[in-house]
């Protein structure tokens, strides 16, 4: 039985929500963070408060979780060529990924994240990628992630569980599964407390915007993060709309 667990955390939705699903599920959890050269480097920032919030709003998370770690690995944007990691307008590529593709990120986030696992003695490594509401990203897809689970326990000799709680869902039910993951945590009123914590604290826009504020959070509400996530939220409200027979409030 897995008891522990590293969480890739950029301080953004999707990986706010899978550290939610970790420390709901595992007895010790640590977190993960990156420096690439990214120009929403304010997510580093943001990933802070995030988990400064959660230590404060939800005690039973807080006494599982453990150490922060953050690594270099700015050789990912000398590499690349992409609006991730220089001043360039959103497009698709002639190849048909977006422009916003950084080639071998999550290949490398998830390589050193293991070797971390594997010196912490850790079980899981919980990545927030998917397949439904993602922008073509080949390395986020189910295939590679199950090929890479057997390339790294090879390699390290030991069993290692790549988790991607996220994988078949959309952003509307990543809201969904937010709630639902703080109602469980045992605090009063903890679905829509977490919900608000991801709204106020976390960073998912390309551009680094915390200057304009909107019901789904923070962020410049045009790039493709921001359209994303302001879909899956508009989605999920008329959902719980329908389910009261009213709006949602």
């Amino acid at each position: 039985m897995h008891t522990t667990a590293l969480v890739l955390f950029s301080g953004g939705q999707d990986s706010t929500t899978c550290l939610a699903h970790a420390l709901q599920r595992y007895q010790r959890v640590e977190t993960l963070g990156f420096h690439y050269g990214q120009r929403h480097a304010v997510e580093m920032e943001a990933r802070l408060s995030v988990l400064a919030e959660l230590r404060r709003q939800f005690p039973a998370w807080a006494g599982r979780l453990g150490d922060d770690h953050v690594l270099d690995v700015g050789v990912l944007g000398q590499v690349s060529e992409t609006s991730l990691t220089r001043e360039m307008a959103f497009q698709i590529e002639a190849s048909g990924l977006p422009n916003t593709f950084v080639p071998g990120r999550n290949l490398v986030f998830l390589t050193l994240a293991a070797a971390l696992a594997y010196r912490r003695g850790l079980q899981v490594v919980v990545t927030g990628v998917c397949e439904t509401d993602f922008s073509g990203y080949p390395d986020c897809r189910d295939d590679t992630i199950k090929a890479l689970q057997v390339a790294l326990s090879l390699g390290l000799d030991r069993r290692l569980l790549l988790e991607t709680p996220l994988m078949w869902i959309d952003k509307a039910q990543t809201w969904a599964l937010a709630e639902q993951l703080g109602a469980e945590s045992g605090v009063a009123g903890g679905g829509q407390a977490l919900v608000d914590l991801i709204v106020e604290h976390s960073h998912t826009c390309y551009l680094g915007d915390r200057e304009h504020r909107h019901d789904w959070g923070w962020g410049c509400g045009s790039c493709p993060a921001c359209e994303l996530r302001a879909r899956g939220w508009q989605r999920w409200r008329a959902g719980l709309s329908n389910a009261m027979g009213g709006p949602a409030t």
